[in-house]
């Protein structure tokens, strides 16, 4: 029973770094001149039970001004591209329903012309048995366009730990496994010499019958 419960705690941690549910992680921050970027907006419901209905709105405040511009708008199905400045450069990598919870764009070919502030804006609805709720949820991500791409430290740090984690797991359930090798080999050899006690037993037990018969 413990090397079964044992592996299943090792299954469940693996299976939590591979899978789950909605995760608010945030946006990269720097994207390298002439590719492609992504600009994350994840915001999760708090009852995933509860449906709901969300609109999705970028907005694009270039460095050295004060205000922002109105750049995209996502009411599923349409996407709508609303400045000139990214005419057919953004495409809409969010959820592809109405019940939005990761309000993702794409922009294509960057440009150095492209650093700034980017606000991500969720209306949502929530469409509860008695009323709706509206809440709204902004985030903000700060965009520098560089030449050549630099690893954050942070990211280094966090993709030696998962490494780091992954190794250890291994070596946990490889330690489980031989010793739920040995204590299941140690039971069979337990279980074969009672099996070898009782037959003995049993024969001695049938020789004495038997002598008690030619004695009478």
């Amino acid at each position: 029973m413990i090397c079964l419960f044992s592996l299943l705690v090792v299954w469940s941690l693996f299976v939590s770094q591979c899978s789950g549910g909605c995760s608010e992680v945030d946006s990269m921050t720097e994207a390298v001149a002439g590719g492609g970027f992504l600009l994350g907006c994840i915001s999760c419901k708090k009852r995933e039970e509860v449906s709901a209905r969300a609109t999705v709105d970028w907005h694009f405040k270039p460095v050295g001004e004060e205000e922002f511009r109105h750049i995209f708008h996502y009411d599923h199905p349409t996407a709508d591209i609303l400045h000139g400045d990214f005419s057919d450069r953004l495409e809409w990598y969010g959820t592809r329903d109405s019940d939005i919870q990761m309000g993702a764009i794409y922009i294509h070919n960057v440009t150095f012309n492209d650093t700034g502030t980017y606000r991500c804006t969720i209306h949502r609805t929530l469409l509860l048995s008695q009323y709706d709720q509206h809440v709204t949820v902004e985030k903000e991500v700060e965009l520098s366009v560089v030449t050549v791409a630099n690893r954050e430290l942070t990211a280094v740090i966090s993709e030696i730990m998962m490494y780091v984690l992954i190794v250890v797991l291994q070596l946990w359930l490889i330690v489980i496994l031989i010793y739920c090798y040995k204590k299941i080999s140690e039971e069979n050899e337990a279980r074969d010499a009672r099996k070898a006690l009782k037959a003995q037993a049993e024969l001695l037990e049938s020789k004495d019958s038997c002598d008690g018969v030619q004695l009478e």
